[in-house]
């Protein structure tokens, strides 16, 4: 028994030796910067095609939102818009926001070009990839607003004002280390720069557009259901799923990296809370609406979307209770952002305005609850400054389009249809 024993400890012991020494090693070990550029392209890619994805999401959310008879106008819109951000954001929109000074006010017009260095830690070309995809979320989000009444072409000039100038403007601010970043401000995914700068665009869109025909009464009040009726509920639904799994490239792939155990763990994190805050979102409008009488299954779908913006400010930071309420107070927001539209007699076709503008402005200013670098009064600054320029410069813009080239379809034009008027493409066999 004892030369057993002998026989057995030897190796055990020699083992656990290996096992220490292997796990020190691990714990000692860092991997080398090529390495690490490895990982942290490979992050950016992969979630720029999961934030690519969500422009399918957004086509298929509106598609079934919209009446039957202006669905092929919202895919045409929407494969339109992705192309022109892509070609815009790389001949102005990239350096108009990272050739910006620091703390300063705009970049420069000039096309973005490939400098790639292991130094920087990553592929230009995966940032440039990664950063295009928010460009093109953006636009996508006012899309869905001006549905049904709005031209093709003059809708496709202003994504290109959007998506190369507009946009990269504000992002310049704080991501291209300009006069917000110099001062504190905190957006980690931009529920104010990417989504409240869509829907302040799209709320001056709709403003200057005016409410499809017969949308409202004369006391400002909803028109009856069946003349608005969406095209597919499962449609809105599938668009919904694809954006919330496209909302984890969005936020996850905003560490920024992926080259060390820290970033990984971090990722994960914001996954768990982008998730979290998107189940929340849905369950408390749900719930609101159910205290008003029935659950709304359209308000529960933006609830996750509101519920996914609020939380897009600061992913990382909450536990995930607070996830959860921050979620919760976003899909809130959108009901009621959604009845405060209707008592304007603005008319938001797939509920952008609340889902982003408003539950954007939410989750932005909730960030210091979290985050004890950030403070209110800079998110406060920060909210006002990006809105308030967004919705007037695209208030200009729309109303300078109105005047010149035209940017509402003839009342004619608008009783057929825009499938007819715009593209003489049917989505749907319409009978009698």
């Amino acid at each position: 028994m004892k030369k057993l024993i002998n026989k057995l400890v030897g190796p055990v012991v020699g083992l656990l030796f290996l096992m220490n020494m292997s796990s020190t090693a691990y714990a000692d070990t860092t991997v080398s910067a090529e390495v690490s550029f490895i990982f942290n392209t490979l992050l950016f890619l992969i979630c720029g095609f999961l934030v690519m994805f969500m422009a399918a999401g957004f086509a298929m959310l509106e598609s079934g939102m919209v009446t039957s008879k202006s669905v092929s106008v919202i895919c045409a819109k929407n494969i339109g818009l992705f192309s022109i951000a892509a070609i815009m954001f790389w001949l102005v929109g990239y350096n108009l926001a990272y050739g910006i000074p620091e703390g300063g006010y705009i970049g420069k017009f000039v096309p973005w070009s490939d400098a790639s260095k292991i130094g920087t830690g990553y592929a230009d070309g995966s940032d440039w990839y990664f950063q295009m995809v928010f460009c093109a979320t953006t636009v996508s989000i006012v899309s869905g607003t001006l549905a049904e009444r709005i031209k093709l072409w003059p809708f496709f000039l202003f994504a290109a004002i959007l998506a190369g100038i507009i946009y990269p403007i504000v992002m310049g601010w704080q991501w291209g280390g300009g006069w917000l970043a110099a001062r504190g401000f905190s957006d980690f995914a931009g529920s104010t720069l990417v989504h409240s700068t869509g829907g302040a665009a799209a709320l001056a869109g709709a403003i200057i557009l005016g409410p499809r025909l017969g949308r409202f009464n004369k006391k400002g009040e909803a028109a009856a259901i069946k003349p608005f009726a969406a095209s597919s509920i499962p449609l809105v639904t599938l668009g919904v799923f694809v954006l919330w799994l496209g909302w984890f490239g969005f936020n996850g792939g905003s560490q920024l990296a992926m080259g060390t155990a820290d970033d990984a763990i971090a990722v994960s994190k914001i996954f768990i809370n982008t998730l979290l805050a998107g189940a929340g979102g849905v369950m408390a409008a749900g719930a609101v609406t159910k205290l008003s009488g029935k659950t709304d299954v359209v308000q529960m779908l933006n609830g996750c979307i509101g519920g996914l913006v609020a939380i897009t400010a600061e992913p990382l930071l909450p536990s995930p209770l607070a996830a959860i309420m921050i979620g919760a107070v976003g899909g809130i927001i959108v009901v009621y952002g959604t009845k405060f539209l209707f008592a304007m007699k603005i008319d938001d076709v797939v509920g952008a305005v609340p889902a982003h503008l408003f539950a954007g402005i939410w989750g932005t200013l909730i960030v210091p609850a979290t985050n004890s670098g950030a403070n209110f009064g800079t998110q406060l600054l920060g909210v006002l400054s990006i809105n308030i320029f967004v919705f007037v410069v695209a208030y200009i813009v729309w109303s300078l389009m109105k005047v010149t080239m035209g940017i509402r379809l003839s009342k004619e034009a608008e009783m057929k249809g825009t499938d007819v008027s715009e593209t003489g493409v049917i989505a749907y066999s319409i009978r009698d």
